[in-house]
């Protein structure tokens, strides 16, 4: 599960300078591709790959403040794909799972702020909630299950339907 991500700053375009930029490519992009071209020779056949992504890049002016990360993210759900299909043959899936606002430490700074950003996130949901960690580690463990054996190359919406 390539889980790792970070947002470095949320400056926007005009804000976000060369070493934050290269920072969350290094982490949200690098790290994945580099771990995964190393792990190869011991993932077994009909192994599963799962990159978290973020539903961000269904919806990138969403967070404009952000555009580095989202592009970051947008560029492991090329990989998600590419994967698929080259490692289709030894039955391994890979899959992207996107998920929503989680009350994680990453959102921490924003979405612990205030009770009216919270408010405000989970009404973003039908649902009435904000996610959880648990949340994305159920979809997850099903993709990493072989209940999920015919699902490959996908992108899986983890918003808890934000996006609709």
């Amino acid at each position: 599960v390539n889980n790792a991500g970070v947002v470095d700053g949320r400056e926007g375009l005009a804000g976000t300078g060369p070493e934050s930029f290269d920072r969350m490519f290094a982490i949200n992009v690098r790290a994945p591709f580099f771990v995964v071209q190393h792990g190869l020779g011991r993932l077994r056949d009909g192994g599963r790959i799962i990159n978290v992504s973020t539903g961000l890049t269904r919806r990138p002016g969403l967070n404009p403040e952000i555009v580095a990360y989202t592009m970051s993210k947008g560029a492991l759900d090329q990989l998600t794909p590419a994967l698929a299909r080259e490692l289709g043959p030894r039955g391994i899936t890979v899959n992207s799972v996107a998920p929503g606002a989680i009350d994680t430490d990453m959102n921490a700074s924003w979405l612990r702020s205030s009770a009216e950003a919270r408010e405000a996130t989970a009404r973003q949901s039908p649902l009435g909630r904000i996610g959880m960690p648990a949340d994305v580690a159920d979809i997850a463990g099903f993709l990493a299950s072989d209940d999920s054996r015919w699902v490959t190359g996908q992108w899986i919406d983890a918003t808890g339907g934000a996006l609709l």
